[in-house]
């Protein structure tokens, strides 16, 4: 069974930037990218908020330049998804969906997290084109705008204050008839002038044409009748899931399932294994600051391994 010092489980920003970091360290890595190399962003359109592109940038051509950018320096690329890790002991045990198994010295893991949808027809197919689960991504191309978000946590709140900003009618949809988030943050919503809640209601279905979204329609489900709303923008605000579920309990993770690192570093509860990107990071969940993150992680993966090869020409 092949030794790899650095094996990197995911892609994304984080994987790719600590992938870039490591192959340039001579560390030769490998990413196993799993079943939508790239990440999130290989289904956003406009990347406007990614430092270094002035007209802005398509997020699967971000994607493919940093992956062309990783595989330059030598990165070895494994399109398949990760099954099971051991980490009891070192070197680390991994297991992959198509039946290949590598031992690592050390483990980044960058599988991100996913963002939660209703599963409504055509919801997936229309991201980019009027649905979308990051107000902070897409809020500035709902500028003077009419938008709908859904859900009833402090994820919905925070995405409906912030669309207020561009948006000139923020729709708040939630099934219920009172709100699960914080106070504070329910306070901060009814003293919106610009926002509206639509209680008791749900969307069924998204409509739109060959433009993109145009409206929803709804079902109130005290009155019980079904209505359609316009709208130009369809946000997701029902929070997301970090993709942890292989690691069976084998790092801390939070209440959420997101992977507990130690202070301001990305090191986890095991030593050797790193985390970064959306998979540790609940609070910014940027494109930037999961690059950043697995820059870190990738110094201290190296750094781990020089401290480790230090240990053993002492004994």
């Amino acid at each position: 069974m092949e030794t790899k010092q650095v094996i990197i489980i995911g892609s994304g920003p984080a994987g790719y930037t600590a992938a870039l970091y490591t192959s340039r360290a001579g560390l030769n890595p490998i990413i196993i990218e799993g079943h939508e190399p790239g990440g999130q962003l290989t289904t956003t359109t406009d990347v406007e908020n990614f430092p270094g592109f002035p007209e802005g940038v398509m997020g699967p051509d971000l994607m493919t330049n940093m992956r062309n950018q990783v595989k330059r320096f030598g990165t070895e690329f494994l399109s398949t998804k990760v099954a099971s890790v051991d980490l009891a002991k070192r070197p680390f045990h991994v297991i992959c969906e198509n039946g290949q198994e590598f031992l690592a010295e050390t483990l980044i893991i960058s599988t991100g997290a996913s963002a939660k949808y209703l599963g409504l027809p055509n919801e997936m197919q229309l991201i980019g084109k009027g649905v979308s689960a990051c107000a902070t991504c897409d809020g500035f191309f709902y500028r003077n705008k009419i938008v709908h978000v859904v859900g009833g946590g402090d994820t919905a709140l925070e995405e409906a204050n912030f669309l207020t900003r561009f948006a000139e009618k923020v729709f708040l949809v939630h099934r219920k008839d009172s709100f699960r988030a914080s106070k504070p943050m329910q306070e901060r919503t009814f003293n919106n002038p610009k926002i509206e809640v639509v209680w008791n209601t749900e969307v069924k279905e998204i409509l739109f044409d060959d433009s993109g979204v145009h409206g929803l329609k709804v079902f109130n489900n005290k009155t019980q009748v079904t209505t359609d709303r316009k709208t130009d923008g369809f946000f997701l605000g029902i929070g997301h899931e970090p993709n942890t579920k292989f690691l069976k309990g084998q790092l801390a993770l939070d209440d959420h399932g997101y992977i507990t690192t130690v202070g301001k570093h990305p090191d986890t509860s095991v030593a050797g294994v790193f985390a970064c990107g959306d998979v540790q990071d609940p609070y910014y969940r940027q494109a930037i600051s999961a690059a950043g993150s697995g820059c870190q992680a990738a110094i201290r993966a190296e750094r781990f391994l020089e401290a480790e090869h230090d240990k053993k020409n002492t004994k």
